[in-house]
C-alpha cells in the first residue's frame, strides 16, 4: 500500500480570496499548499479594469506569509462596458491570465455581470485573437429555468453560441456539476477545458437538503444528483487533460451562511489536498492525482508546471471545523469521511 505521494506542487484554477481582513485570514491556507491560483474578480466593487487587477494583486502579495512563494494569477470581471484595449494591454503585460464571465445575478457579487451577450462580443473577439481564456460561470439566470437545469441550459443557449461565434476562443467551464457539462467538454475540439471543485466530488444535493437544510453545503452551482457526482469523479480521476482542479474555495462567515437568504460557497482551502487524495484512492486512481492537480491546468493555460513538489503522507488527519477571522468564524468544509492523507510539513 502506498504510504507517501510526492506531487508536482499543485495550482488552484478557481479561487476566492475576498479582500482586506478576510483576505489576510484565508490566504495562508492556500499559500501553504498551492504554488499559483486563478483569483476570482467578484469583489465589491468588482475587478473590471487593469488598474483594479494590479491593485488587488498588490494587496494579495502584501498579505502573504513571510517567505511564501505563492503567485496570484489575476483575472478581470467581464461587464458590458469592458474595454477590449484595456483587456489586451493587461494580457500583454502579463498582469492577467483570464477574463471571467458572470451572467448577471448568477452568484455572489455578480450584479455587474452580463445580460446582453452581444455587447461583449468585441471583447470576446479580441480575446480569441490574443489567446486569452474566458472563464465562465455556467448558469443561466432566467427564473423560469429550474436551478438544477441551469448549467445544461447555459451550454445550449449561451456557451455553444459563443464558441460558434468566436472560433478559437479558449474557454474554461468552471466548477462543472453535471454529466451534461462533462460530456460537452469531451465532445468539443481543442480550446475547451473544465475545472472541478473538491466539494462537488464529495457531495450531492441530498447533502444539502435531506434531513434538514445544511447551509454549509450550499454552493453555486448547486450540487446535483448522485449520478452527476459520479460522472465528475470519473472525469477528475481519468487523467484527461481537459479536466483540472479549481477548488472554488469561497469563504463566508457563519453569520452570512446562516441568514434567511444565506450565501453560497464552501471553504475548502485548508483540507482540499487531503480530501482529493482520499477521493482518488477510493477511485483507485492515485496515479492520476498529479495530472488533475498539477499538470492539466498549466498545460491548458500555456504555463509550465511548477518546479517544486509537495508530499502527502498516509496518516490520519483532522482539520478544525472552522477558522477565526476578524469578520467572524468561517466553517471549513466537512467531507463526511475520515481523511487518511496529510500534507507533509516543510
Amino acid at each position: 500500500m502506498t504510504q507517501t505521494l510526492t506531487l508536482i506542487c499543485p495550482d488552484d484554477w478557481h479561487l476566492h480570496l475576498r479582500d482586506h481582513d478576510m483576505l489576510r485570514a484565508v490566504l495562508p491556507y492556500t499559500a501553504a499548499h498551492f504554488a499559483r491560483a486563478i483569483i476570482m474578480p467578484n469583489l465589491v466593487p468588482p475587478v473590471v479594469r487593469s488598474a483594479d487587477a494590479a491593485a488587488y494583486r498588490d494587496r494579495i502579495l502584501a498579505a502573504l506569509p513571510e517567505g511564501s512563494q505563492f503567485t496570484p494569477l489575476m483575472t478581470l470581471y467581464l461587464t458590458e462596458d469592458t474595454d477590449p484595449d484595456d483587456v489586451a494591454a493587461a494580457h500583454a503585460s502579463g498582469l492577467i491570465k483570464a477574463v471571467k464571465l458572470y451572467p448577471a445575478g448568477a452568484t455572489t457579487n455578480s450584479a455587474s455581470g452580463v445580460s446582453n451577450f452581444d455587447k461583449v462580443a468585441p471583447v470576446l473577439e479580441r480575446m480569441a485573437e490574443i489567446g486569452l481564456p474566458l472563464c465562465t460561470h455556467g448558469e443561466v439566470t432566467n427564473p423560469e429555468v429550474d436551478i438544477f437545469d441551469r448549467e445544461a441550459v447555459f451550454i445550449e443557449r449561451v456557451l455553444d453560441p459563443i464558441r460558434t461565434r468566436h472560433a478559437g476562443l479558449k474557454v474554461v467551464m468552471e466548477h462543472i456539476t453535471t454529466a451534461d457539462a462533462a460530456d460537452y467538454v469531451r465532445s468539443a475540439g481543442s480550446g475547451l477545458g473544465a475545472t472541478i471543485t473538491t466539494h462537488h466530488l464529495v457531495i450531492n444535493r441530498n447533502h444539502i437538503l435531506a434531513g434538514g437544510i445544511k447551509p454549509h453545503y450550499y454552493c453555486l452551482p448547486v450540487a446535483k444528483r448522485e449520478e452527476h457526482r459520479l460522472v465528475l469523479r470519473a472525469a477528475a480521476t481519468s487523467g484527461d487533460a481537459r479536466f483540472f482542479l479549481g477548488t472554488d474555495s469561497a469563504p463566508h462567515t457563519d453569520a452570512n451562511k446562516l441568514l434567511p437568504c444565506g450565501c453560497a460557497g464552501c471553504f475548502t482551502a485548508p483540507n482540499t489536498l487531503s480530501i482529493l487524495a482520499e477521493v482518488f484512492e477510493q477511485e483507485h486512481a492515485l496515479d492520476k492525482l498529479e495530472a488533475f492537480t498539477s499538470r492539466n491546468g498549466p498545460a491548458f493555460y500555456g504555463l509550465p508546471a511548477n518546479d517544486t513538489t509537495i508530499t502527502l503522507i498516509r496518516t490520519p488527519v483532522h482539520y478544525p471545523d472552522h477558522i477565526e477571522t476578524p469578520e467572524g468564524p468561517v466553517t471549513v468544509f466537512d467531507p463526511l469521511m475520515p481523511l487518511n492523507w496529510t500534507v507533509e510539513a516543510t
